[in-house]
């Protein structure tokens, strides 16, 4: 049961790990917004309601890690207890009553599992209100992170615990093996000690004790060959490698976009601790209502913040400006 919870809970962190980046996409978002192709206003609120989707993926990834590593701990509590000679290749612990932490901290998948939810839990606690307000650097450093905890998830899943049988018609599941199941398990009488055949379909001797596992219609069902397992290909790349990409692609483009020079014109000194900045810049084209992204990397190498064009460019003056309420450490 453990595996199985530990299983789903992975499909939904996957689905959530691959959405929870496509809100923070600003210049994509921008584009579908106003693009023809996008006339629905009901479409382009959904596209304005992009933090929201932003903040529900991540409540939901914190929830569905909760139970992963929840069911995580039974199994490997269970691997340890429940060793089993018999398939050595389904057993991820070495031996009965290996200590359970080994699995954990010793091993790709928990070593990595345990960094990410350190990581996780960081920008999880640095995302709440309270400490948004007191200190937003801790919100925005912390939550540069996510870098770490995709390149860990993309490990986390290289170790293969998880395996499926490849042999199913040579091994069908609850097959009789005459040369080892029978003799380990089953009272043997002493006219049937001589070798078994590989293959029978002889109807089963009603005096022959043998287990209702092995038994389906009165015919005996004989493994040709022992088991064979092989890991589950991970599949966390097929869900995150799109996403992430297409974010690199897009701060890369901010970034190239970001480097043409941006000259300010005048800074007015407002009540209220209000600054209005004005600035130029080239080929800059906005409409009413639009907002901008302000990086000043002497007061911050990371942090950037959206603030509304309060004056646009127009055709004969290419002069924007935006009102700057004086709060918090960038400001």
């Amino acid at each position: 049961l453990g595996l199985c919870i530990s299983r789903a809970s992975a499909s939904v962190l996957n689905l959530n790990c691959c959405l929870v980046l496509l809100p923070m996409c600003r210049v994509l978002l921008a584009f579908l917004r106003g693009s023809q192709k996008v006339a629905s206003r009901k479409t382009r609120r959904l596209l304005d309601k992009s933090k929201t989707f932003h903040v529900t993926c991540g409540v939901t990834i914190c929830i569905f890690s909760v139970l992963h590593v929840a069911a995580h701990l039974v199994n490997a509590l269970n691997f340890s207890e429940n060793y089993n000679e018999d398939f050595l290749s389904l057993n991820a612990a070495n031996y009965r009553g290996e200590d359970p932490r080994k699995l954990l901290f010793a091993t790709v998948p928990g070593l990595t599992g345990v960094i990410m939810v350190l990581v996780l839990f960081l920008m999880c606690t640095a995302s709440t209100y309270a400490i948004r307000v007191s200190n937003y650097d801790i919100f925005w450093y912390t939550h540069n992170l996510f870098f770490v905890f995709y390149m860990l998830l993309m490990l986390h899943v290289s170790g293969g615990v998880l395996k499926y049988q490849t042999n199913l018609e040579e091994h069908p599941p609850g097959c009789f093996n005459p040369n080892k199941t029978l003799r380990q398990n089953m009272t043997v009488p002493n006219y049937f000690e001589e070798p078994f055949p590989d293959y029978t379909t002889e109807p089963l001797r009603e005096d022959l004790p043998v287990a209702e596992p092995f038994v389906q219609n009165n015919f005996m069902r004989i493994c040709s060959e022992e088991p064979k397992f092989q890991s589950h290909f991970p599949e966390t790349w097929f869900w995150i490698s799109g996403p992430l990409c297409l974010y690199c692609v897009e701060r890369l483009y901010r970034y190239i976009r970001s480097n043409k020079p941006v000259t300010i014109t005048s800074v007015i000194s407002h009540p209220s601790n209000v600054l209005e900045v004005r600035m130029v810049k080239d080929d800059f084209k906005a409409r009413p209502g639009q907002y901008v992204i302000l990086h000043c990397p002497r007061v911050s190498a990371l942090e950037s913040h959206p603030f509304t064009l309060t004056m646009c460019p127009t055709d004969t003056k290419a002069t924007f400006g935006v009102h700057l309420k004086v709060v918090g450490d960038w400001t």
